[in-house]
């Protein structure tokens, strides 16, 4: 039978399992918690010698059911969050099987691994700071698993794991800015079951409504130059061309369409946006906007999307011509009968509302700025909270409530426009932007969530309109708060949210600052892609060829490791009391003549064998061990200063090389 695992190392164990779960456990069932109190008490009461490890018929019955409680808790055993929980179930249960240290590696190797799938689902500098005190205790209980029971001494593995990586974080950051990169764990798109706070692909009442009580940021951006005025920014993410008589929602066949050319008229101006994780794949860019990062591409309707559903913060490239036109070269047969698709019946009034309209204008742009005076000069409210619609939303809206937020006046212009003839569809994205003076980027929040109304005119082709401009134009110009604040419903379900308290100046100060923080790591850490790299490669080594590189990184990681050799090499530091110091310094320097102390050896042994060796230093190595052993032995603290003086003139007689006592060390 092997022999149990020490004490002192069990322990080490059970607290770096037990930090390596706990960026785990908000995700988690709580039962998970309550399984490792248990697996961890029935491990103690194993080295306690009062439990048994569990025999082969409960494990394989233990196996079943983690498998089983994963499927109930997840619905799945294929997803990201099944994988990650079934792998933290099986680490529990390995505390059951540890027989040998060979075992307890095992349990630590696999923490290694546990860290880094939390950087799945979370990449922020809280968590990355934790993970590095989770490494910290994962070397520490290394370390324990060697000391000896009788040198027990947490500090001293704590000191010791300090040191390994402190030693090891200069060839990180070589390995970090000089090795090829590749893409990160957390970059890979796998299946989550985990909800996205955003848009839905799908524009229904209360959809925006319910985003912008949402303080969740959306994405971010960084102008080269000054940022244009909040009013002008209109991010569009998507277009919904289809209208069932309650929701817009997307054209199912705009992924196969063909993208048209992009007219690069116009003053062309750039910006780099960093996405947070949506589960979607698609992304935010101004109008008239072209993307050269890999794996963005530009669709029919000018929207930007990224190859895959965004699982972690994305960041690309777009520039935007003011002056480009989205097809105004006309609409296919088939485009505009499906931008001017609406249901066989429903919202009599607004129908026969566009129809007295187009009797009325001749022209489309006339028609349509007719809707907008309509908007403008009629008694219209723009509220977070508006009454409910039945059947007949849009004639009760326009004729009854005309109390409503975006989606309301985005929706209702776009079927007035159909009804009389003209292609509409409706925009959803985001409006506007928080500046944020540290780092001079924009802000964009989920409470900044906008719907708007894009009309195809001959000759211009699509133009975007906004009708709650023409309503609540504080909401366009200044942002959703200062809309809202005569109504008090600005994030009134997130009280704690810091941009509710925008008007207090020190907590504002720190909650930008935190954000600039943040918003740097994600630049300079997380998005350290390859283009990145060449970059700083000319910057800073005027050139990006690998072969001229490669010999840096290879002149650099051999200095590393020279520079670890001497520090491993270096004299180690004396410890203890002074006749145990003076001790070692007098052994360090015998160790260079074959002198050194022998295991177990007393020190009149080893002054006898001295005095063979060197019969010159008799008389000098006879007053130190005097010295010595009155210190050492008798507390004679008196002689700390004689000591010191001896071991000065026994170190100064000493011959300097190991020829004057060849042949007779420790065998003479």
């Amino acid at each position: 039978m092997s022999a149990l695992i020490p004490r002192n190392s069990l322990a080490w164990l059970l607290i770096a399992q037990l930090v390596v779960l706990v960026p785990h456990l908000p995700r988690l069932p709580w039962w998970l918690a309550g399984l490792w109190l248990g697996c961890a008490l029935w491990r103690v009461q194993i080295q306690r010698m009062r439990w048994g490890y569990p025999g082969r018929l409960l494990r394989v019955g233990g196996l079943l059911l983690t498998g089983v409680a994963v499927f109930v808790t997840q619905g799945t055993l294929i997803g990201l969050d099944a994988t990650v929980m079934l792998l933290l179930l099986l680490f529990m249960l390995k505390l059951l099987e540890m027989r040998s240290p060979r075992d307890a590696l095992v349990v630590i190797y696999l923490g290694f691994f546990i860290v880094a799938t939390a950087f799945l689902f979370d990449q922020g500098i809280p968590l990355a700071l934790y993970q590095c005190f989770c490494v910290l205790v994962l070397v520490a209980a290394l370390v324990g698993l060697q000391q000896s029971p009788a040198r027990n001494d947490p500090a001293a593995a704590l000191r010791r794991a300090g040191g390994m990586l402190l030693q090891a974080l200069p060839l990180m950051l070589v390995l970090f800015l000089f090795f090829p990169r590749l893409a990160p764990l957390w970059s890979v798109n796998l299946p989550s079951s985990t909800a996205r706070t955003g848009l839905s692909e799908s524009m229904s009442p209360a959809d925006i409504a319910n985003l912008a009580q949402s303080p969740e940021l959306a994405f971010r951006v960084q102008f080269d130059g000054p940022a244009p005025p909040a009013a002008t920014l209109y991010w569009r993410a998507m277009t919904m061309s289809r209208f069932d008589g309650r929701a817009w929602s997307q054209d199912r066949r705009l992924e196969q369409r063909v993208a048209p050319s992009l007219e690069t008229v116009g003053e062309p101006l750039s910006y780099e946006v960093i996405a947070e994780p949506s589960g979607r794949n698609w992304l935010y860019s101004l109008r008239g906007s072209s993307s050269d990062t890999p794996q963005v591409r530009r669709l029919a309707d000018g929207t930007l999307r990224a190859a895959s559903p965004l699982s972690s913060p994305f960041a690309y490239n777009a520039t935007a011509y003011s002056d480009s036109q989205l097809q105004p070269e006309g609409l296919s047969p088939s485009e505009q009968a499906r931008e001017l698709q609406l249901p066989a019946s429903g919202d009599p009034r607004t129908r026969e509302w566009a129809q007295r309209l187009r009797a009325q204008y001749r022209g489309d742009a006339e028609l349509i700025q007719a809707v907008l005076r309509h908007f403008a000069d009629q008694p219209y409210y723009y509220t977070l909270q508006p009454p409910p619609l039945g059947q007949h939303a849009n004639d009760e809206f326009l004729f009854d409530s005309r109390r409503g937020f975006c989606e309301h006046y985005a929706g209702a212009m776009s079927f007035v426009l159909r009804a009389a003839g003209i292609p509409a569809r409706v925009v959803t994205g985001y409006q506007g932007g928080e500046l944020n003076p540290r780092g001079g980027y924009l802000l964009i929040h989920q409470f900044d969530a906008h719907a708007w109304v894009e009309a195809w005119l001959p000759g211009s082709g699509w133009t975007s309109f906004d009708p709650t401009f023409q309503v609540a134009p504080m909401r366009i110009e200044r942002g959703l708060e200062e809309a809202m604040r005569d109504e008090g419903s600005f994030l009134a379900e997130s009280p704690l949210s810091g941009a509710r308290y925008r008007g207090v100046s020190w907590l504002n100060s720190l909650r930008l600052g935190w954000d600039d923080l943040n918003y740097q790591w994600q630049r300079r850490v997380l998005n350290f892609r390859s283009e990145e790299q060449l970059a700083l490669f000319r910057r800073w080594l005027g050139t990006a060829d690998w072969q001229r590189v490669g010999a840096i990184v290879l002149g650099l990681v051999f200095s590393l490791m020279a520079l670890q050799a001497l520090i491993w090499l270096r004299p180690r530091r004396l410890t203890g009391t002074p006749a145990q110091r003076a001790w070692q310094r007098l052994d360090r320097r015998l160790q260079t003549l074959g002198l050194g102390a022998l295991a177990g050896e007393g020190p009149r042994d080893w002054q006898r064998r001295i005095s063979r060796a060197l019969p010159s230093q008799e008389a000098a190595l006879a007053a130190f061990f005097d010295c010595f052993v009155a210190q050492q032995y008798a507390g004679d603290a008196a002689d700390s200063a004689a000591l010191r003086v001896q071991l000065r003139q026994l170190l100064r007689s000493l011959p300097r090389r190991r020829s004057a006592s060849r042949g007779l060390s420790a065998g003479g």
